[in-house]
């Protein structure tokens, strides 16, 4: 068993094609290897922005030898009736690879057939490999690929060296007949700018590592993690720790080497926010903070190569940067200059989406979906609420945030504080944003949650009025993490609103924008959510059957949701469960048959069995005990009051029969069975948990 071995040198790849490249290439290669029944272990990858590197590991030098019975034509196609094989014979016995007599003739189901047994033969796994490595290099995804020269094949950028080993062994092929494949890989572009020999995959690492290229991304990682780190102590500071630039610094070079510059104190002046942004989307660099995390007039930059005199390299950067600083520290200057309510009237030339007007259109909807929102759950907020609204899109036309996108809301936030706006207003703005990925923070005051619903509410709403509703991957407007952030901020605040009243009400905004009538787009809407929410209770380890029977039931209220799961939940785990489930199913199974409906409500004078009157006596105490429970919102004693119903409701089966002959018995009978389901429906839909 050797280990394979694949490296594709280019010019230099974007630091965040690399990663998802890279686990492409080992799913690919794995994949078919797997189709060519050459046996392997684990796949490893490593990478820089000049190479893309797979290992596959115990890699069998042949394929599988596999034996399989073919089946041919009927007996009586075969052979003609002097028993000579006809032509149907004669083409079976080729593609299985024997002669005719060598046939057998088997007996199955629909009679008497051709049969063969067929061995394919393993290849060596180096001949195979010639054609399956081009193949997994192109089939390599990238967002967007480019040709060079005049060559016809595609790649994230232009190839320059190919290493495919197995074991010892070189694995030739060329690319577009001009690119070989051998072992030279690239050196490091400038510390050992020529090409180095790797004699065998095993000591790959270690021969680029002494070419001053470090291939394992973590170690790499963490080699520019403690260079920053002490460039950063090296003035005095500690590195602002941001994961995601430190990904992506680590990507952009082969060999990292910081450097610590800084800055005139007069940037300061300019909101700290301003200038990491500055520092991290255009240059790369990380800020440094004091002891007490305050912003520092210094930053760290990381380079590809170790030069004579790295002071001079500190310098460049900081020619750079001051020209960046500057930039931004004047259009800081000229926005705070500006009236907020200036910007939000120019927000009627910014286009929030073609088919739904303007921004400002969509401001003026939130601020009444904001309005309505605060008037149901805390009338208190209500004045900060709707003026968050107002000015929650104005630092979209902002000269900060058009150099500056990712600023949008915290320069929002910034300018409000600056303009003397109430706190809960200047928080809300920057808030109203959140939860801006999965796992991403919530807004932290009441006045923010309720502008982030509405905001998001009315994108969903909006799209979904005029027809824009994702399918399978497509999600351009990003509708679906709007819902979810929708769900968990009414989970962790609490927030008992009706998801029905909500989404009709922000519906009701675009009369004259529907493509569809306005029930038919709530109902769609609110599938969406249910569809969201059921994700979101799934990943927290609640059983699909449970989540279903609650929404099932009723979704309207997202807390209420999550806690009648729970519960459920906690039920379906003791042992009474099961029987309860099932009496509760063949009451609903009775239910759905009848025809017609149940009466409006029972009469104790059309009884004529024991058990009828015991069943109702038990229903009307049980529901007056969960109702009471419900409202104190202690679900599990509800579900336990409702458990005790499975006694009467056994007793009940055994000695009634239901569908009497007598129309006004049994009419009577299904409006008692349709009581019981009523309270049973209060918490969820039986009939859909596996039992």
């Amino acid at each position: 068993m050797d280990t394979l071995f694949l490296e594709i040198g280019a010019e230099e790849i974007p630091a965040g094609y690399i990663q998802p490249a890279l686990d492409a290439m080992a799913q690919n290669l794995l994949q078919r290897l797997d189709a060519a029944r050459i046996g392997h272990g684990q796949a490893r990858t490593c990478g820089t922005p000049r190479r893309l590197a797979v290992f596959v590991d115990q890699v069998a030098p042949m394929q599988e030898t596999i034996t399989e019975q073919l089946m041919g034509p009927p007996e009586k196609v075969a052979f003609d009736d002097a028993g000579k094989p006809t032509m149907a014979a004669v083409k079976f016995a080729e593609k299985a690879g024997v002669a005719v007599d060598g046939l057998d003739v088997v007996e199955t189901k629909k009679g008497r057939y051709l049969s063969a047994q067929k061995t394919s033969h393993g290849q060596a796994t180096e001949k195979l490999l010639e054609t399956m490595l081009p193949e997994v290099i192109l089939a390599t995804p990238f967002p967007k690929s480019m040709r060079w020269a005049d060559m016809s094949i595609q790649f994230a950028r232009p190839i320059q060296s190919i290493v495919a080993l197995l074991g010892d062994n070189v694995i030739s092929f060329t690319l577009d007949g001009r690119i070989e494949s051998g072992r030279h890989a690239l050196g490091h572009m400038f510390m050992n700018p020529g090409n180095v020999a790797i004699d065998a995959p095993e000591k790959y690492e270690e021969t680029l590592l002494a070419a001053n290229v470090v291939v394992d991304i973590n170690r790499r990682r963490q080699m520019t993690a403690d260079e920053v780190a002490k460039a950063a102590t090296g003035i005095g500071g500690q590195v602002l720790p941001d994961e995601e630039l430190l990904d992506i610094v680590t990507n952009l070079v082969e060999h990292p080497v910081a450097t610590a510059g800084k800055f005139d104190d007069i940037f300061l002046e300019v909101p700290k926010e301003i200038l990491i942004t500055a520092m991290r989307e255009h240059q790369k660099y990380f800020a440094v903070v004091d002891k007490d995390g305050q912003l520092m007039p210094g930053f760290v930059a990381v380079n590809n190569t170790r030069t004579r005199d790295m002071d001079l390299v500190a310098t460049g950067h900081e020619r750079v940067l001051r020209a960046r600083l500057s930039d931004a520290r004047y259009f800081y200057n000229a926005d705070v200059k500006v009236p907020l309510e200036d910007w939000v009237e120019k927000l009627k030339r910014v286009l929030f989406q073609a088919k739904l007007g303007s921004m400002h259109d969509k401001v003026m909807r939130v601020e009444t979906l904001a309005a309505w929102l605060a008037d149901t759950v805390n009338p208190d907020v209500k004045e900060n609420v709707v003026r968050a609204a107002h000015l929650c899109k104005a630092d979209l036309v902002s000269q900060v945030v058009g150099e500056f996108a990712k600023l949008q809301g915290i320069m929002g936030r910034i300018y409000a504080q600056k303009a003397g706006e109430p706190a809960d207003v200047a928080a809300a703005i920057e808030e109203h944003y959140r939860p801006t990925h999965s796992g991403g923070k919530l807004p932290e005051t009441e006045t923010g949650a309720l502008l982030s619903i509405a905001e998001k509410i009315d994108s969903i709403c909006g799209c979904f009025c005029v027809g824009l509703i994702p399918t399978g991957a497509a999600d351009p407007y990003a509708l679906r993490r709007q819902s979810i952030g929708i769900l968990q901020i009414m989970r962790a605040r609490n927030i008992n609103i009706s998801l029905n009243q909500l989404v009709e009400k922000s519906i009701s905004l675009f009369a004259d924008k529907q493509t569809e009538p306005s029930e038919k787009t709530q109902a769609a809407v609110l599938t969406f959510l249910n569809n969201r929410l059921a994700r979101l209770l799934a990943d927290e380890g609640l059983s699909k059957d449970v989540i279903a029977a609650v929404i099932s039931a009723s979704a309207d209220q997202i807390p209420d949701v999550e806690r009648r799961a729970k519960a459920l939940e906690k039920l379906k785990g003791k042992p009474e469960f099961t029987p309860l489930a099932a009496a509760f199913k063949r009451v609903e199974n009775i239910l759905k048959k009848a025809d017609p409906p149940p009466a409006a409500a029972v009469d104790p004078s059309l009884f004529t069995q024991v058990a009828e009157g015991d069943l109702f006596s038990a229903c009307q105490k049980i529901s007056t005990q969960v109702n009471q429970q419900l409202v104190q919102g202690d679900l599990d004693s509800a579900l336990g009051t409702i458990a005790t119903l499975q006694g009467p409701v056994d007793k009940f089966f055994d000695d009634v029969m239901v569908m009497a002959d007598d129309a006004a018995v049994r009419q009577n009978r299904l409006a008692l069975l349709a009581s019981i389901s009523a309270i049973f429906g209060q918490i969820a839909d039986f009939s859909q948990i596996s039992t």
